[in-house]
C-alpha cells in the first residue's frame, strides 16, 4: 500500500476508540455507540431526537435505537414534545447524570492517548486540519457530485 490514505487512518482511529470507549465503559453498561448520544445529551438536555440526529449527524433510526437501548439502562427519558406530539424530547436520568463524570474522563482519557507525545501546537495543527475537512465534507452534496 504505497498510497497515502487519510480516510484509512481515520477508520483505524474511529475503531479503535470504538474498542476504548466499549472496554473503559463496559462497568456502566454504556457501549460506543451510546457514548456519543450521552456526550450531546450532557450539552443539550431537552433536545428534541430529530434536532439530536441532526447534531451529531445519525440517521433517525439509529438515534431511535440508541436513545431505547440508553431508556431501557435507565440513564435517559423521553417526554413527548408538547408542540409536536410526534416528536420526543430526551433528558438524562439520575442514574445517567451519575455517569456524566466517567464518561467525560473517557473522552479526555482517549483525546490524551491519541495526542500523546504531541506538543500544543502540534495538537492543535491535527485538530484544526481534522476540523476543516469535517466541515468541508459537511457541505458536499454527494447527489450532484456523483453526476459529473
Amino acid at each position: 500500500m504505497d498510497e497515502k490514505s487519510i480516510g484509512r487512518l481515520v477508520s483505524i482511529l474511529y475503531r479503535q476508540s470504538q474498542q476504548y470507549i466499549n472496554c473503559a465503559l463496559k462497568r456502566l453498561n454504556v457501549n460506543s455507540s451510546e457514548f456519543i448520544f450521552m456526550m450531546a445529551l450532557y450539552n443539550n438536555e431537552g433536545i428534541s431526537q430529530e434536532n439530536l440526529s441532526e447534531l451529531l449527524q445519525i440517521n433517525k433510526a439509529a438515534t431511535a435505537r440508541a436513545i431505547k437501548s440508553l431508556e431501557q439502562k435507565g440513564f435517559v427519558y423521553r417526554i413527548i414534545d408538547e408542540k409536536d406530539k410526534r416528536a420526543y424530547k430526551v433528558y438524562v436520568t439520575e442514574k445517567g447524570k451519575s455517569c456524566k463524570e466517567k464518561i467525560h474522563t473517557v473522552r479526555k482519557g482517549w483525546t490524551s492517548l491519541i495526542s500523546e507525545g504531541m506538543d500544543k501546537e502540534t495538537f492543535n495543527t491535527v485538530y484544526n486540519s481534522l476540523k476543516d475537512t469535517t466541515e468541508r465534507v459537511q457541505r458536499i452534496n454527494y447527489s450532484e457530485l456523483m453526476e459529473k
